[in-house]
């Protein structure tokens, strides 16, 4: 088994571990450096003697442990422990976090001249008369950068994730573009290829279907007539199933939701007796019954058909279950009469594990060794049938295999999950 399958989720929880790792510590650094370096400011301008302009100032950088979830309340605390502590870093950190967080441009504004302002202002005021000197001037320029240098950095942070937001937008909106050319490449394909098929084959099957009839009409004996109105109703029900496959392909529907009904279990009978073979079925007995038939688990002789008739099978399953298993036993009743003439064939379905998580359907055909050679024919070219009926196993999760028997003989068996 190639462990691949179970490689990729692992690999894929241990990349979320790193990054939920990741992702913590960055949340737990974006909250503690902030306070540090508020802190950090706050004892270098103040000193570390208590007084009430520290005070102000190592409340105003505790603040901004909730500068997240209140940046507007955090950033009045701090704008008024830079008035009474003069202090910078809390202050241009929650002006940054506003700004950044918060759509409003009269609020950073606001902000933005809220900080100059306690920049420029001394406490306490006093008599403080601005001046119109050099100094006074660059005290109001620099007062000026203080305030606008955060609001103007969150502001382009803002803008920088908003046009990430879009990118990833952008490139959702072009996968699902290339999604749908290429869904719509499908459908051409699959337009293509019914105008084909029915091109080709359905004319064909036609001709078949005409020769026959002309061949039943002219015969003279009763088993030359018998046998040319069978391939006659074998090309007509081909046609038929040819055109209802085309159908489905042009519309992109699933198998069976054409005009033609799909085939199912109840049609076994009819495939055996059309098949020429000594078939013996063995089909469920309903829905009610056991894992092999009955309603008490047992075998009923009455549900064993053959060539001349054989029981309905009651129970309903999944539609295209049952479209697989008359697949199945059409390709292994061919097969048997191209390799194996004369042989006894039996054609047992059951249903297994019923009623739990695991119930399947079951179809085997096994047939004896042949009595006589296989004709030399010139049938065309195959050798894909089995692999066609693994591979819908395999879609239906069951399995397929296919080998020969002590006795000489063939078994075929297949088994389809009836939750599908």
């Amino acid at each position: 088994m190639n462990p691949a399958p179970r490689l990729t989720p692992r690999l894929t929880a241990a990349h979320r571990q790193v990054a939920g790792a990741a992702a913590a510590h960055r949340h737990v650094l974006g909250l503690v450096l902030p306070v540090a370096l508020g802190l950090l400011d706050a004892f270098l301008v103040n000193g570390t003697h208590p007084s009430s302009e520290l005070g102000v100032s190592v409340a105003a950088a505790l603040a901004l442990l909730l500068r997240r979830r209140l940046p507007v309340a955090v950033l009045a605390v701090t704008v008024l422990g830079m008035y009474i502590g003069y202090i910078w870093f809390a202050p241009m950190i929650a002006l940054y976090t506003v700004t950044s967080r918060r759509s409003s441009n009269a609020l950073a504004v606001t902000g933005a001249a809220a900080l100059a302002l306690a920049h420029y202002i001394p406490y306490p005021p006093g008599g403080f008369v601005p001046a119109a000197d050099r100094q006074g001037l660059l005290d109001m320029l620099d007062s000026c950068v203080q305030g606008a240098a955060p609001a103007v950095f969150g502001r382009w942070t803002r803008t920088r994730w908003q046009l990430g937001e879009r990118v990833q937008e952008l490139t959702a909106s072009r996968h699902r573009e290339a999604e749908l050319l290429a869904e719509r490449t499908v459908a051409t394909e699959r337009e293509q290829l019914a105008r084909e098929m029915h091109d080709v084959v359905a004319h064909q099957v036609s001709l078949i279907s005409v020769q026959a009839g002309a061949l039943q009409m002219t015969c003279c004996q009763d088993s030359s007539r018998d046998l040319a109105r069978t391939v006659r109703e074998l090309a007509v029900r081909t046609l038929t199933e040819l055109r209802h496959m085309v159908g489905t392909l042009r519309a992109g529907r699933s198998a069976g939701s054409g005009h033609a009904a799909p085939p199912r279990l109840a049609d076994l009978p009819a495939l055996t007796e059309e098949s020429g073979l000594e078939v013996t079925l063995d089909l469920p007995g309903g829905p009610d019954g056991g894992p092999d038939g009955g309603p008490d688990g047992s075998r009923d002789g009455s549900q064993d058909g053959g060539p001349d008739g054989g029981s309905v099978p009651r129970a309903v399953f999944p539609e295209a279950v049952e479209r697989a298993a008359y697949r199945t036993v059409q390709e292994a009743l061919t097969n048997v009469r191209k390799h194996a003439p004369g042989a006894q064939v039996r054609v047992t379905v059951r249903v297994c594990d019923s009623g739990t998580a695991d119930a399947r359907l079951t179809v085997a055909v096994r047939n004896s060794p042949p009595t006589a050679l296989p004709r030399p024919q010139a049938y065309p070219e195959g050798g894909h049938g089995l692999l066609g009926l693994r591979e819908r196993a395999l879609l239906l999760g069951g399995a397929c295999h296919a080998g020969p028997t002590a006795d000489g003989g063939f078994l075929l068996t297949a088994a389809f999950a009836l939750g599908v």
